[in-house]
């Protein structure tokens, strides 16, 4: 059959159907030595959580800085915690766009404005996981409520949508495949390996007479084509290997209130990362988180407060439950001896959900055997402020990935840039 001429990359990815997810710090408070492996010779693994909404500023950032600051009324539900992690202020990227913004978060690049950068908008964990590429069943896991915030993009600008159910992430990492669903996974691979092939041909036939322009867009297509080649190729390499024994109950598919998948989740993943099943992973928590069990209003109208006491208080409640949960999560990689090998990226491209601000986001680094200091102040004034893509850079650099640059970074996150 004649190859058509005609190449579409969004027509390549709906068509072969393969979600496209699955390199030392100047920082004082990062180890810079041994880059990918701590002195127990154990893989450092990275978690990055969303909020799409963030968290009300007034009662998130304390008041002074340095280890011993005053925590404030969102952080005291994490004070247990406060030695193990660093609470950074006046960080961003300069992001406009509200909700739009948002998606920004762990990448510094909006998907409109993606085109003018190399990697597009790619996202940390998606970096970190082209760096562990076949060493784990699963490069990342990207995790979730409902239809999620938008958090985790490829190389190429495509978005990874999150698994949003507990007993589909519990099937994925511990129930053994049966022989027939194993001939089926080997069927697909087989004939989207077979597409891709005719794709290569399609495209090298093509590339002689293009102009420089369309060559450069004809690369960036095959660098999406290569992409789906690699997974297919990790895929294959895992399909046969048991995977490991689950050392909880199995998850049931039911109907859950998001107060109780939230835990779940974070349980699920905290044993992806002690069985070694994946070094990356995502969780995204949604504008449309139910609040109802907690018996107050709709999150987002909360979120548009107008400094209304009454659903402050009620948003508060909110904030307290999330940073609750997250503080739940800590605790269990504490427990399975994960905690100190794992940097725990947490926050939001939302720096003020009333006015739909997405500067001076609430961010959190945690864990990774750091020497944490507490609270970062960086400085507010505008010709000195610090792209958050600077913190985003030095974390992947302490997870052992070789790059000078990420987003809109312009250098590591040093100490002499900390006001």
């Amino acid at each position: 059959m004649k190859p058509s001429h005609t190449l579409h990359r969004r027509d390549l990815l709906r068509g072969i159907g393969v979600a496209l997810t699955l390199p030392f710090l100047e920082s004082s408070f990062i180890n810079t030595a041994a880059a990918s492996t701590n002195k127990n010779n154990s893989p450092r693994r990275l978690v990055c959580i969303g909020n799409h909404l963030g968290y009300y500023p007034g009662n998130f950032f304390p008041e002074t800085s340095g280890k011993n600051y005053k925590t404030s009324r969102t952080l005291k539900n994490i004070d247990a915690h406060r030695d193990d992690f660093t609470v950074f202020s006046n960080l961003d990227d300069g992001m406009t766009g509200g909700h739009n913004g948002v998606k920004a978060f762990l990448s510094g690049i909006r998907k409109d404005e993606a085109s003018g950068f190399p990697d597009k908008n790619m996202t940390i964990d998606q970096v970190a996981a082209e760096h562990v590429g076949a060493a784990t069943r699963f490069p990342s896991i990207t995790a979730g409520l409902d239809n999620g915030t938008d958090l985790s993009w490829t190389r190429s600008g495509v978005r990874i949508p999150p698994v949003n159910n507990p007993a589909r992430l519990f099937e994925a990492l511990f129930v053994q495949s049966d022989a027939a669903s194993l001939r089926a996974k080997r069927t697909r691979l087989t004939h989207r390996a077979s597409v891709l092939d005719a794709l290569r041909e399609s495209a090298a036939a093509l590339n002689g007479q293009l102009s420089a322009t369309d060559r450069q867009k004809l690369d960036q297509y095959l660098t999406s084509v290569r992409e789906v080649e690699k997974q297919l190729q990790m895929s294959q390499a895992w399909l046969d290997k048991p995977k490991p024994t689950s050392p909880i109950d199995t998850v049931a598919d039911e109907e859950r209130m998001h107060l109780e998948e939230i835990p779940l989740f974070y349980d699920l993943l905290t044993l992806a990362l002690q069985t070694d099943s994946t070094r990356v992973a995502t969780f995204e928590i949604p504008m449309g988180f139910r609040t109802a069990e907690l018996d107050v209003g709709s999150y987002h109208g909360l979120s548009h407060h107008s400094k209304s006491e009454e659903r402050l208080e009620q948003l508060q409640i909110v904030d307290s439950y999330l940073m609750t949960q997250f503080g739940y999560f800590l605790g269990k990689m504490k427990e399975a001896q994960v905690f100190d090998h794992t940097a725990v990226v947490w926050g939001s491209g939302m720096g003020n959900g009333s006015s739909h601000s997405n500067r001076n986001l609430p961010v959190i680094l945690a864990g990774g055997g750091m020497n944490h200091q507490g609270h970062v102040v960086c400085p507010a004034e505008e010709h000195k402020r610090v792209p958050l893509s600077n913190l985003w850079l030095s974390t992947l650099q302490w997870f052992g990935v070789e790059a000078d640059r990420f987003g809109k970074s312009t250098g590591t996150f040093s100490a002499m840039e900390i006001g």
